[in-house]
């Protein structure tokens, strides 16, 4: 099986996560690294996909201060989605060509990961006739957007472990109105999302047929990378 790096990143903020993407995805299409997986948690920040509006965001610029929040736009799939503590973001950087995968391949395979993942904690949860994403009932309970360059993706998904659903309130997430969003601390059991990692990272590896190689962002300037500078913190 082709190797996977697997990257952990802590808690890192938005912008500093979508450079490090941007420069390794520049290096995976470039054949300089092999496949990606970083795996980190986001402070407060709402993210507008392509087909997101600014009207998605419910609250003025005001609350946002005091939810301690910022908003960002992206070039990744989808409307308006939140990203936080207690949220497990994975951003796959892999070479669909190479995996024999198309990008509506690829997304069903992320959601049958994390719908692995979750059995492991009895949650039982679906895809199937439902927006992309997972979804508990008719709650949801991870988001997936992602964009795919030169055959190559960024982006990729939140699995919401044990965060603050209440940040959910001040957006229409994923441009769904009625929309309702649940965690594994609601449906299950309460833990952090250092819980959760392994067992994402072994669906992970199953389902997508990588052999994964754990490693650190400081690994990966050990290697001479030039990536971006980042504060870290602990996933």
């Amino acid at each position: 099986m082709p190797d996977c790096l697997v990257v952990h990143l802590g808690s890192i903020d938005y912008p500093s996560a979508l450079a490090l993407q941007r420069d390794l995805h520049q290096r995976v299409t470039n054949g300089e690294l092999p496949a990606l997986l970083l795996l980190l948690q986001h402070p407060h920040v709402y993210t507008l996909g392509r087909r997101g509006a600014d009207t998605d965001i419910l609250v003025s610029p005001a609350t946002l201060d005091e939810l301690d929040a910022v908003v960002y736009h992206t070039d990744r799939g989808g409307e308006v989605t939140y990203h936080g503590p207690g949220q497990l973001v994975g951003y796959p950087i892999l070479d669909l060509r190479a995996a024999g995968l198309g990008p509506l391949a690829y997304v069903r395979a992320l959601e049958r990961v994390i719908i692995s993942t979750l059995a492991e904690f009895g949650i039982h949860a679906t895809s199937e006739d439902r927006p992309t994403g997972v979804w508990v009932d008719d709650a949801k309970i991870a988001a997936i957007g992602v964009r795919v360059s030169r055959g190559v993706t960024m982006h990729g998904l939140a699995l919401n472990v044990n965060p603050d659903l209440s940040y959910f309130n001040h957006i229409v997430p994923c441009g769904m109105p009625d929309a309702s969003v649940t965690s594994i601390a609601e449906q299950s059991v309460a833990l952090d999302v250092s819980g959760v990692v392994d067992i994402f990272s072994k669906h992970f590896a199953d389902i997508l047929g990588y052999s994964l190689i754990h490693t650190t962002f400081s690994a990966l300037t050990e290697q001479n990378l030039p990536v971006v500078s980042i504060a870290q913190g602990r996933l």
